[in-house]
């Protein structure tokens, strides 16, 4: 049976670009595709020089191509993307929007934007955060965080990030962490050991630069791991995302809980909505079963309080999350525990039930164009 390229290309239409997520046909990254008898030459057009998926690329356009009746090799060849290429590929994935809009706050949107925060350093703001997204991805949600502790990033590391961003002409295309979790972090431009220096106009600019000129997709969920305490970033984030809602993070420890009201109660100012409180370093389980207090007991409980009391809704308590090494060692090789299937301990069990609390939110179609019209004469 001969090979024909129209068979090729529809094989090529279920190859997916590692980062952007949409098949390469549509990316029109497939430059050309050349037939010699049984087998097949495809040669693709990245999009940067040096791209540290082409391998990833080349392995499954063979694998699809070579699943073809009739072909026996398969041969790939990597090009790059001349300016105009890029410049069209941008426009394509912008979708004609404004530059510079930040895609969450359309009327349309369908994303839940959760800003994590809390009042101190040091209370596993960002552990928490990295395993919320592994655990949203196991629920079947697409997820994308955002680093926006600029100071303190360290996100990257916990999600498993091995290389940069691409940038096409301008935008930038956020690396995937486990799971294809979408990350961005200024830490992925600044280099290590390197300090950030910035005041809070610069603040600004870097956070609406990584919600306006990223290319997030079509996510379901976006996390903002915040900076604790309520300066610069916690204003622009609710300036940005006026739509975002708060999930404030602390210990029992009475010094901890205290910070963390006061992270919290910034939403009766920003017009946000805090939808609960995750207690973490709850206790330590001792071998006998019972529970250690390390960091004494009920701060996560007196902030809930507190803070239902003060914005006039209840704001709950969604989880005390254990002392556990499991989430330590998770958070320093990049692989968070909720993203391990068989990891059955307290602290992921506990983070799982949060996720699903988040996820269970089914995404809205107010505000969304159903393209119906009523009928003629009616």
């Amino acid at each position: 049976m001969s090979v024909t390229e129209a068979a090729v290309r529809d094989a090529l239409a279920g190859v997916i670009d590692p980062e952007i997520r949409r098949p390469i046909t549509d990316l029109d990254m497939v430059d050309a595709v050349s037939i010699d008898g049984a087998t097949v030459d495809v040669n693709v057009l990245l999009t940067v020089a040096g791209c540290p998926l082409s391998g990833t690329i080349t392995e499954d356009v063979k694998k699809a191509v070579g699943a073809v009746e009739g072909v026996d090799a398969v041969r790939v060849s990597m090009g790059v993307m001349n300016d105009e290429q890029k410049k069209a590929l941008r426009e394509k994935l912008n979708g004609g929007r404004p530059e510079r809009e930040i895609p969450f706050n359309r009327p349309g949107s369908l994303t839940r934007v959760i800003a994590v925060t809390s009042g101190k350093g040091g209370v596993g703001k960002s552990s928490m955060t990295a395993n919320l997204a592994a655990a949203l991805v196991g629920d079947g949600l697409k997820v994308g965080v955002l680093d926006a502790d600029i100071y303190g990033f360290s996100i990257p590391r916990m999600l498993g990030i091995v290389h940069d961003p691409q940038v096409i002409d301008g935008m930038i295309i956020p690396p995937v962490g486990v799971g294809g979790i979408k990350v961005i972090s200024i830490g992925m431009f600044v280099p290590d050991g390197q300090a950030v220096v910035w005041r809070g106009p610069m603040l600004h600019r870097a956070l609406q630069q990584f919600l306006g000129d990223v290319f997030w997709g079509d996510l379901d969920v976006l996390l903002i791991d915040m900076p604790p305490g309520t300066g610069d970033v916690a204003i622009s984030i609710a300036q940005l995302l006026p739509g975002s809602e708060i999930l404030v993070v602390t210990t029992p420890q009475v010094a901890a809980a205290e910070v963390a009201e006061r992270a919290g109660s910034i939403a009766a100012q920003t017009h946000q909505r805090v939808i609960g409180v995750v207690e973490n370093m709850s206790f330590l389980v001792q071998s006998d079963g019972s529970h250690l207090e390390v960091f004494g007991a009920g701060g996560g409980q007196a902030v809930t309080a507190r803070l239902t009391a003060q914005l006039g809704y209840e704001v709950p308590l969604l989880a005390q999350v254990p002392l556990d090494i499991s989430l330590r060692e998770g958070s320093d090789r990049g692989r968070p525990v909720t993203a391990a299937a068989e990891e059955e301990g307290a602290a992921a069990a506990a983070l799982r039930e949060v996720a699903r609390a988040l996820g269970q939110r089914a995404r809205g179609l107010a505000g969304r164009p159903l393209g119906v019209q009523p009928l003629q004469g009616r």
